[in-house]
């Protein structure tokens, strides 16, 4: 059960609520629209701060501005206030005898509250303490909040409300404003790079016949008229490929993907993505791009190379460390996955040292779950590792000399995998008897298997110039240049499960 105070506070909130829609229906009684269709404004708060400390607007000159009121203190015949729009907070003098009395006393003090939306008329003035203001002659109503604002002062504290209701973490919690801004400047760093480097950017289907470039569930819909089983895509990668057999030789995209599995501190079903394809290169070539782009990045959104995330010192400076997979878990763990050629081999190994193996799970799975268990967590600065199983890479080249290994590397920072490359696999002969043996694993119940793509195995048969590609989550990117250790911090709207209607 609710304890006393919640219940308190919960209808002090109704109270609140229901006082300020007595002032919505006050306000259409006088004959006052409280959602007026059109505002005048001549400026924004920080373009007029600015413009008035340049001498570009001089004292006493009118400006009509907008905002949030978001302060206000009541007096006799003055009083104050503060707007705040997208890009700044300015202060607002409300006198009676500019306003009139019947204005000042009925809609300024009586009739508005705090979250309302208004505009101002009125002379930019300075008042005595050196406070740059606007001296309003008209402030008008553009938009009654009937539900009272989130405490300014303690903010909004609980994750679950702040990432359901980000509207009210976005009013409450200044920071939060700051991340998503970050995010956009990473976004655009992103382009701005490859632009340059003279790739071109694309837009693949979302809305694919067949899905395929990572090991993942896919969500399914349905095209009523055509009869047919869609799939979000869970990757950008085969069509992105199919472009390069087209005749481009460097293309990118970013954009979204989706992924039926769990939700965790760095998973959410619709997620970011960064993928890039290079002609004439290999993953060695891929590395050295990834560690240019994440510099420019960094130059371009913190100005330097290093980032603070969890109280780690990220230095982002190539290079970086490239460690052979075999060798990292063999120090680790100590097993060396060669050793053991099957899924029966490797588990009974594992099980041998105490390490939960799944009866269930492919070699690839086992592999990769010493992989995450005893490597990534320790790979705080930025680290390739390279040269990976062939039964985890369907899509990657074979190294020379070697069957069973691909050129193949993750890039980690913060304990996280950051990025995932390799030289592509333009062989169609060999691509179609991999997706045969995931179409067998799929046909076994291996949901994340890839299925046969016949179409790209066709588009292979054209030919496609040696390449490297690369995959990066945006939002974890995001995540390390704004130290937040949860994914849906970085996302303005994550995937949450339903609320409860209940509470215990």
């Amino acid at each position: 059960m609710m304890d006393q105070s919640k219940i308190q506070a919960e209808q002090a909130l109704l109270d609140q609520e229901v006082a300020r829609r007595e002032k919505l229906e006050r306000l259409r009684a006088r004959g006052i629209d409280p959602y007026p269709p059109r505002v005048e404004r001549t400026h924004e708060i920080t373009e007029v701060i600015a413009a008035y400390k340049a001498g570009d607007l001089g004292e006493g000159e009118q400006v009509s501005l907008a905002g949030r009121l978001v302060s206000r203190r009541i007096m006799g015949k003055l009083s104050f206030a503060h707007i705040e729009d997208g890009s700044g907070r300015l202060q607002i003098m409300a006198r009676r005898d500019d306003l009139g009395a019947e204005y000042y006393n009925g809609l300024f003090k009586k009739d508005l509250d705090l979250g309302d939306i208004v505009g101002v008329a009125g002379a930019m003035v300075v008042t005595k303490t050196g406070e740059i203001s606007c001296r309003a002659s008209a402030i008008t109503l553009l938009a009654k909040a009937i539900k009272p604002m989130p405490d300014k002062w303690h903010g909004i504290k609980d994750p679950e409300v702040r990432q359901r209701q980000r509207y009210l973490d976005l009013l409450a919690n200044p920071d939060i404003r700051d991340v998503f801004r970050v995010r956009a400047d990473i976004v655009r760093a992103l382009r701005q790079y490859f632009d340059g480097e003279g790739f071109l950017e694309v837009e693949t289907p979302v809305l694919q016949s067949v899905y395929g470039g990572a090991a993942a569930e896919p969500f399914v819909t349905h095209h009523n008229y055509l009869h047919q089983d869609l799939y979000l895509r869970i990757s950008f990668e085969l069509y992105l490929k199919r472009l390069l057999v087209g005749g481009y030789d460097r293309v990118y995209e970013i954009g979204r993907d989706f992924r039926n599995e769990g939700i965790s501190h760095k998973h959410n079903p619709e997620f970011t993505q960064l993928e890039f394809y290079e002609s004439y290169t290999d993953y060695v070539g891929v590395m050295k791009r990834t560690e240019e782009m994440l510099a420019f990045v960094a130059q371009k959104v913190v100005g330097g190379l290093h980032v603070t995330w969890k109280g780690h010192d990220i230095d982002l400076t190539p290079p970086w460390p490239r460690i052979p997979l075999r060798d990292a878990i063999r120090e680790a763990s100590g097993i060396d996955y060669d050793l053991y050629p099957d899924a029966a081999s490797l588990r009974s190994a594992m099980r041998e040292k105490g390490i939960d193996a799944a009866t269930s799970a492919s070699r690839g799975k086992l592999i990769d779950k010493l992989l995450s268990q005893f490597v990534e967590p320790n790979l705080i600065q930025p680290t390739f590792l390279i040269d990976y199983p062939l039964d985890v890479s369907p899509l990657a080249k074979r190294k020379p000399g070697s069957r069973d290994t691909v050129e193949r590397f993750e890039g980690f920072v913060g304990g996280m995998e950051l990025c995932n490359a390799f030289s592509e696999l333009n062989d169609p002969l060999d691509q179609l008897e991999r997706f045969l043996d995931q179409g067998r694993e799929l046909d076994a119940g291996d949901k994340e298997a890839h299925p046969v793509d016949d179409d790209y195995v066709n588009a292979l048969s054209y030919g496609m110039p040696p390449a490297g590609g690369f995959g990066m989550g945006v939002d974890r990117l995001v995540m390390m240049f704004t130290d937040k250790d949860n994914i849906r911090d970085v996302i303005l709207f994550p995937h949450l499960r339903p609320e409860s209607r209940f509470e215990d």
